[in-house]
């Protein structure tokens, strides 16, 4: 009797008519444990020694229930079932790895063609250059405008000058002048066009919003020249037909106007100049003949000119747009004083109508109690010049330059508000006129630049003599609000700063200025001139500071470098003036 008969109590009495049916079963049972277990194949241990019939596994098999379906002989139903599970997780792995590393190299592809094929903006960094022209050959105007003509983001410096006379310019009765475009990246020459005469002033502006048509030059002329040019190529687009002009010489720029005739483009009007003539053919001076030529952008002039008799003496002032709160539009111009006439009257007497268009219907109460008592069309105002935020107002101030005795200039701020004088210095300076300028930083402040001779690093009440420095040499000064005490020596040049000009640069919130620099003539050789570009923010932190007077507590370099390198420039919030 073997031990795989024997029967726990629990399991009932030992029956013999079923014992050969119980004892065919408990072997089975114990085979298919064992087998599953990895202990017995095909009646074998793995050692090739037959099992033992005593041993805890087989009791222990014994006594557990075992549901079958009778299984093919050799090939166990429930491993292979397990193989099929272990496959199928096999190939969701394959395909999670898979498109996982092609998701990778795909991104890995899309970042290296943007790296490659879209351009990075141009970064400007420094954006510090300067570019000899060359002699010129005379002439004391200096016009100079700031444009993106190229559209990189980056506004390029366009100016005219007169070329100096050469062998084959023998018998020209004027030295011809040109027209010249340089890169704001790094002042190369973009295109240059010629001109018949020397020019007064360039304006670049966009003529027609919303069109293809792209900015526009104007360059108006000493004389009777008055040209729209393509800002990107260089190419004359109109020339004002001198004949509209008569017997008188443009004066100023053109003065860009609304679209009053609701065409898609922008009006202008042109002022020129003449002496009036007395019947007994003297010429009557202090009198002069204004006349307001009526133009369009793309269509050359259209109407005849309206005059005007004007009396004064001095330079001419204007002609500027100015819009009243109410909306009325006027043109203020004059000689010596300010006068202003109303756009209304130069259309309707220009275009020989008996009225205007809706646009130019406004009227300003206050300024049309001034006309004199014979009604005439002119209306005599009040002035006032560098503006810029100094105060916490949001009130526009003004940045002044007076003559201080000999050598001297006095450097003020006047309040917008007020008319009082808020800030002042007087600095050595021989050269008649200096260009002032500003620059309106993020937080609704402006910083003001001027020119003038070297000022010691010690306040001025010291021993230190001012002036020392040869007169030939001019030192870029910046004055911000937050530090009225401290100026910053940004640059120096020799020559004569004859123009200069501010602009933005929106992505790096950067300004830069640009300079037009005449050096001093020699004997037989003409001035040189030299167009040079400086970013403001690189020379706020490279600028050495220059103490007005000393402060309590006193300003650290330390704690401006720090409050300086936080300045952000953005374009003027209030364009004056503007459409």
């Amino acid at each position: 009797m073997s031990l795989s008969g024997k029967k726990s109590p629990d399991l009932g009495e030992y029956d013999p008519l079923t014992q050969a049916d119980s004892d065919e079963s408990e072997d089975d049972l114990v085979l298919d444990l064992q087998q599953k277990n990895g202990g017995v194949k095909n009646g074998k241990s793995p050692l090739g020694e037959a099992p033992e019939p005593d041993s805890d596994a087989e009791v222990a098999g014994a006594a557990k229930p075992h549901i079958s379906e009778g299984p093919t002989e050799g090939y166990p139903s429930e491993p292979l079932g397990g193989l099929e599970q272990k496959t199928t997780s096999s190939i969701v792995s394959y395909v999670r790895t898979s498109v996982f590393l092609l998701t990778l190299v795909i991104s890995m592809v899309l970042v290296l063609v943007c790296a490659f094929l879209i351009p990075c903006p141009p970064r400007d960094l420094h954006s510090t250059w300067s570019r000899h022209l060359g002699p010129q050959g005379g002439g004391d105007l200096s016009p100079l405008e700031l444009a993106d003509v190229n559209g990189d983001g980056l506004r390029d410096v366009l100016l005219s000058f007169v070329t100096s006379r050469n062998g084959s310019a023998i018998g020209v009765s004027r030295p011809p002048a040109v027209l010249v475009c340089l890169s704001g990246m790094n002042g190369s020459t973009l295109w240059s066009s010629p001109l018949p005469e020397e020019a007064r002033d360039i304006t670049c502006l966009d003529l027609m919003p919303g069109s293809v048509a792209g900015t526009i030059c104007l360059v108006t002329g000493m004389h009777k020249m008055l040209s729209a040019f393509n800002a990107t190529s260089g190419k004359a687009i109109w020339t004002l037909n001198p004949n509209y002009l008569s017997n008188g010489t443009l004066a100023a720029p053109g003065v860009v106007l609304p679209d009053v005739d609701e065409d898609g483009v922008r009006d202008l009007v042109v002022l020129a100049v003449g002496e009036s003539q007395s019947h007994y053919g003297s010429t009557n001076y202090g009198s002069k003949i204004c006349a307001f030529c009526w133009c369009l952008a793309g269509q050359g002039v259209r109407g005849r000119p309206v005059k005007y008799n004007i009396v004064g003496v001095g330079n001419l002032i204007g002609p500027q747009v100015y819009i009243t709160a109410n909306g009325a539009v006027y043109i203020l111009f004059g000689f010596g004083n300010i006068q202003a006439v109303t756009l209304r009257d130069i259309f309707v007497q220009a275009q020989n109508r008996d009225s205007a268009p809706p646009s130019l219907q406004t009227e300003e109460p206050e300024w049309e109690k001034r006309r004199s008592i014979n009604l005439s069309e002119l209306i005599d105002i009040y002035s006032q010049p560098t503006p810029g935020y100094f105060t916490d107002d949001q009130t526009l101030d003004f940045l002044l330059q007076i003559q201080d005795g000999v050598g001297m200039k006095k450097m003020m701020v006047v309040d917008g508000d007020s008319g009082s004088v808020i800030w002042n210095y007087t600095a050595p300076c021989h050269l008649k006129r200096t260009p002032t300028t500003s620059a309106v930083t993020s937080d609704q402040k402006s910083v003001f630049l001027f020119w003038a001779e070297g000022l010691p690093a010690a306040p001025s009440n010291s021993d230190v003599i001012l002036g020392t420095e040869p007169p030939s040499l001019h030192h870029l000064y910046l004055l911000h609000p937050a530090f009225p005490s401290i100026l910053l020596d940004l640059a120096n040049a020799t020559g004569t700063v004859t123009a200069a000009e501010v602009g933005i640069n929106d992505l790096w919130k950067d300004a830069f200025y640009v300079t037009r620099t005449t050096g001093p003539r020699s004997r037989g050789h003409p001035a040189p001139l030299v167009v040079s570009k400086l970013s403001l923010r690189w020379a706020l932190m490279e600028g050495q500071m220059v103490q007005l007077k000393e402060t309590a507590p006193k300003i650290g370099r330390g704690e401006l470098r720090r409050f300086l390198s936080r300045i952000k420039f953005v374009d003027s919030p209030l364009q004056v003036n503007s459409f």
